[in-house]
């Protein structure tokens, strides 16, 4: 097939429909016809039901998967960094060292972290349109609001407290669901390899193919004290997936941006995407240079480094992505095909005609005051871990005080549990890394607001950046999680008598911040979603609903088959081997390989598969996926894409689009010989 002609038919068609193995599809409306037409497999609802109840959400933004009736859970490690960080200290680096526990009695509990099952999910778009019809857009955005926190509190009511309910958004606004969780807030690290293998070539090798990481974690979520009854389990394929075998990955993908219009694309390109990555490739610098300092200055930042230049080759490619001419030219046409069949029909016409116009206003307004929302509301002046528990606690505190349904929806009574959960989590925080992060974004606050900007006096006045960065975190007391729940649990009147520093910041700045949040809310926002809303409805009018919606970390199923891409005239091979990790170590990071696996390099078998590649349609959130087979066994993990695959976040290649996964070969072969992991590969792969 022409390369050109497979770019193009990999995006929507005028029908509206997805093509080749292209899709994030939500569990009620997976294309199985399709599937079965293309790869002779029958996908049916019973295993679709049971990868929803093997698939667990991290709520870090991350994926994972049962792998046995006892709670077990199989992640990417690069998904549990923040906990083994927190778990660490400068005597024992468990991210340089790994964790293994010999038994149950030795996990470790990770702070904070929560696992969650998609138990259920209610379809309320009629509950949604008829509380928001007849309003004015800023009326309809908060009305909106009030009936999804409404139906939420209705929901955990109903199922007395055994689930937890959220609400979601689908199609950008033509869909509402209630999707109903049973959560695990109890969870411990079991098993860790070393970061050098894990990330095996760091940042060169990120997003790129061949690779070989053993990018896998073990959690185990708890209950009641004891490791959690998790029947509904993968069971895992000791061999790993073959070529051109059909696969599936089951997961929450965090966001993808292809039903956005040519003005919101053109907004990412022009504003958004080069402001962050002026102020993040900077914040790396700052992270480099400082990581020399001392040990455990490298050891504090070491996973930050390493997940920041993750963020920005994505950004950096997204920026590309939306540089290309023609793919632009292409969503350019798709838009004035949509709005042309629109205007054709008279009724279509005169209910969804404006929609497009909505938009542009929308976001010609929010281009007027970006900046301001984004440093003060939206928090980029304040890179500070102790500023966010300072802001949580001032506005968490306030929002109590409202009725339910009019509070700011990440206070309402179904958020409050994790808010608070995050509050009394024993995480180490180090006070000098503070200081320079916020001292970094008090500066860039400064430089891109102005020196004039009320925002800027109100904060810095005569101090310096440096210096009230250094006076703020030196003061305050939000490191310690007991001071933070006593605020907490002292409310309003608790907070306002704080002298702490960090919580003083947050309530000078919090009128002007809500200030500036209702500004996006009325004037952008509302106008946005009802826009937004009005398209979706019309694509369904025109073209029905057999496609899919973008990505919102909600559980999705997408299919393909292990192959690999044509990459400058030469085929890609879709697996790596274990004796070509060997050859590829340089014994300097990052490509140095640890003890464990040097002294294991003559009792591993060579030929076995390491990574491999497949045409499944993932993205950021897909980290930790379970890859699995048409017969419902366990063949992989999905840790990352190749390069092309960034720009999916906008549009699909089916040509060159590939995600990376770790076999299960490797896994169970690593944890056999270089691990000496025997409990763990008997729990992986007991009989039942």
């Amino acid at each position: 097939m022409n390369k050109k002609y497979a770019l193009a038919v990999s995006l929507f068609s005028i029908m509206g429909l997805a093509v080749a193995d292209e899709g994030m599809w939500t569990i009620d409306n997976f294309p199985a016809d399709r599937v079965a037409e293309k790869y002779d497999v029958e996908i049916d609802d019973g295993w679709l039901r049971s990868s929803q109840l093997a698939t667990v959400r991290l709520e870090n933004g991350c994926t994972g998967s049962f792998a046995s009736p006892d709670g077990l859970v199989l992640t990417n490690n690069h998904c549990i960094w923040g906990c083994i960080r927190n778990l660490s200290s400068a005597e024992r680096n468990l991210s340089d060292e790994g964790f293994m526990a010999a038994s149950r009695e030795q996990e470790l509990s990770c702070p904070g972290q929560q696992v969650s099952v998609l138990i259920d999910l209610d379809d309320v778009t009629g509950k949604v349109t008829a509380a928001t019809r007849a309003l004015d857009d800023a009326e309809a955005n908060e009305a909106r609001k009030a009936a999804l926190t409404d139906l939420e509190t209705e929901c955990e009511e109903a199922a007395d407290g055994e689930l937890k309910c959220e609400a979601v958004s689908l199609y950008n606004g033509g869909q509402y669901f209630i999707y109903k969780y049973k959560r695990y807030d109890d969870v411990r690290l079991v098993f860790a390899p070393e970061v050098d293998i894990a990330a095996f070539g760091g940042d060169p090798d990120n997003f790129n193919f061949p690779r070989w990481c053993l990018d896998m974690s073990f959690l185990r979520a708890y209950e009641d004290g004891k490791p959690a009854s998790t029947p509904n389990y993968l069971r895992w394929r000791q061999g790993g997936p073959r070529l051109s075998e059909p696969v599936f990955i089951s997961g929450h993908p965090g966001s993808t941006d292809r039903l956005l219009t040519m003005t919101q694309l053109k907004m990412q390109r022009d504003v958004v995407l080069p402001l962050w990555l002026l102020r993040n490739s900077e914040l790396r610098g700052r992270m480099l240079a400082w990581q020399n300092t001392s040990e455990e200055a490298a050891r504090t930042v070491q996973q930050r480094i390493a997940g920041l230049e993750n963020a920005i080759k994505v950004r950096r490619n997204q920026l590309k992505a939306l540089q290309n001419d023609s793919m632009l030219a292409m969503k350019d046409k798709q838009e004035r095909e949509l709005r042309a069949a629109v205007a054709a029909d008279p009724d279509l016409s005169a209910a969804y005609g404006d929609a497009w116009t909505l938009i542009e206003d929308a976001v010609d307004t929010h281009r007027n005051f970006y900046e301001d929302h984004l440093f003060i509301e939206n928090a980029a002046a304040f890179n500070s871990e102790l500023f966010n528990y300072a802001r949580t606690i001032v506005r968490g505190t306030a929002e109590r005080e409202r009725p339910n349904n009019e509070r700011i929806r990440a206070y309402t009574d179904a958020a409050l549990p994790q808010v608070e959960q995050n509050l009394s989590a024993k995480r180490p925080i180090d006070k000098e890394y503070e200081t320079l992060s916020l001292t970094f974004s008090l500066e860039k606050m400064r430089e891109w607001l102005g020196p004039d900007s009320k925002y800027v006096h109100a904060i810095l006045g005569k101090e310096s950046p440096e210096g009230l960065a250094a006076r703020l975190v030196s003061g305050s007391q939000l490191e310690d999680p007991d001071f933070r729940t006593a605020l907490w649990d002292g409310g309003v009147d608790a907070v306002k008598a704080s002298e702490d520093p960090m919580i003083r910041l947050a309530l000078d700045i919090d009128p002007e911040a809500r200030a500036l949040r209702q500004q996006f809310e009325n004037d952008v926002e509302a106008p946005l979603t009802r826009g937004e809303e009005m398209i979706a409805d019309a694509r369904f009018q025109i073209y029905g609903s057999d496609t899919y919606p973008d990505a919102t970390f909600t559980l999705r199923i997408t299919y393909g088959a292990v192959e690999g891409w044509e990459e400058k005239g030469e085929l890609v091979d879709p697996f790596t081997r274990t004796s070509r990790l060997f050859e590829r170590t340089t014994g300097q990071r990052p490509f140095m390989l640890p003890d464990s696996w040097t002294a294991a390099r003559e009792a591993l078998e060579p030929d076995t598969p390491f990574n491999f590649v497949a045409t499944t349609d993932i993205t950021g959130g897909n980290s930790g996926s379970p890859i699995v087979a048409a017969d419902g066994n366990l063949v992989g993990l999905a840790f990352d894409g190749n390069i092309h695959s960034i720009a999916g976040d906008y549009w699909f290649d089916p040509a060159t689009n590939r995600t990376v996964g770790v076999d299960t070969a490797i896994m169970l072969e690593a944890l056999k010989t270089v691990y000496g992991a025997d409990h763990l590969v008997k729990e992986l792969t007991v009989v039942d």
